[in-house]
């Protein structure tokens, strides 16, 4: 029973500095296959290497390529231009971590404005590039459906910690993105999300930590992923194993779209 951690920031010095250790203790728990995105232009390198740790019999690692709506403001030609540039150069990378925050640092409406921005630029190259996208989303759900249908986007993704409600997950999964559930359920309080994963269908969600990141005093790592799939089980009345196979079948058609198009 294997199972991918669909959204884990490896590259951050929190995790990287001790990466032999941090993947040894993620295979203890069945955690075999990674998505690791990038949130600004100076981290893209720092993603980019960790595909040297691919063999050609083993695809461990998988990167996406983006802006965070947080970083948004700061956000340049240049910097789309060498993100087109290395999308171009790696045919296998996604786009991301994008998408929209209208909760956190409280952005006025110019400020949300420029994210929309940001994040249509990041669809438009998506789109022409055929990959699929890795979105932040809070409190923006409605913003994110208007600026798919704007860009005709059609690549689908993963609508990562989601924390939103059911009809919410709904909206984003008929703009083609898969659901992603992650370290949230280890907190007894997040209602919302506990009700997503026990109403939602397998086939519609794929799991995450967001390492290192989502847990108060403590840095999150990869290998949290199996208490999050036990949660899941229990919430959804599905049986463990049947959680890993559905949601890796899920991850395999992302890939695998991606993959046939090189």
């Amino acid at each position: 029973m294997h199972f991918t951690d669909s959204h884990c920031h490896l590259a951050d010095p929190a995790l990287r500095d001790r990466l032999p250790d941090v993947l040894v203790q993620a295979a203890e728990q069945g955690v075999t296959r990674f998505i690791v995105p990038a949130t600004q232009r100076s981290d893209w390198a720092d993603v980019v290497q960790l595909l040297a740790m691919n063999t050609p019999s083993e695809q461990r690692v998988h990167i996406a390529l983006g802006i965070h709506p947080w970083l948004a403001e700061n956000a340049t030609l240049q910097d789309f231009a060498e993100l087109e540039r290395l999308l171009r150069q790696y045919p296998q990378a996604w786009v991301g971590e994008t998408g929209l925050d209208f909760l956190v640092n409280r952005p006025s409406e110019t400020q949300k404005q420029q994210q929309i921005d940001v994040f249509s630029r990041q669809l438009e190259l998506a789109q022409r590039w055929q990959r699929p996208v890795i979105v932040h989303n809070i409190r923006a759900t409605a913003a994110i459906a208007e600026a798919v249908k704007q860009t005709g986007f059609t690549q689908g993704g993963i609508a990562h910690a989601f924390s939103g409600s059911v009809e919410e997950a709904q909206i984003l999964l008929r703009c083609g993105f898969k659901i992603g559930i992650g370290s949230l359920l280890l907190n007894r309080n997040a209602k919302k999300v506990r009700q997503v994963v026990a109403k939602l269908a397998w086939q519609d969600m794929v799991l995450e930590t967001d390492s290192p990141f989502m847990l108060h005093n403590q840095t999150n790592t990869p290998a949290n992923l199996r208490r999050i799939a036990e949660i899941s089980a229990e919430l959804s009345g599905v049986d463990l194993a049947e959680i890993a196979r559905q949601t890796e079948s899920n991850i395999d058609s992302l890939l695998n779209t991606v993959a046939a198009r090189q």
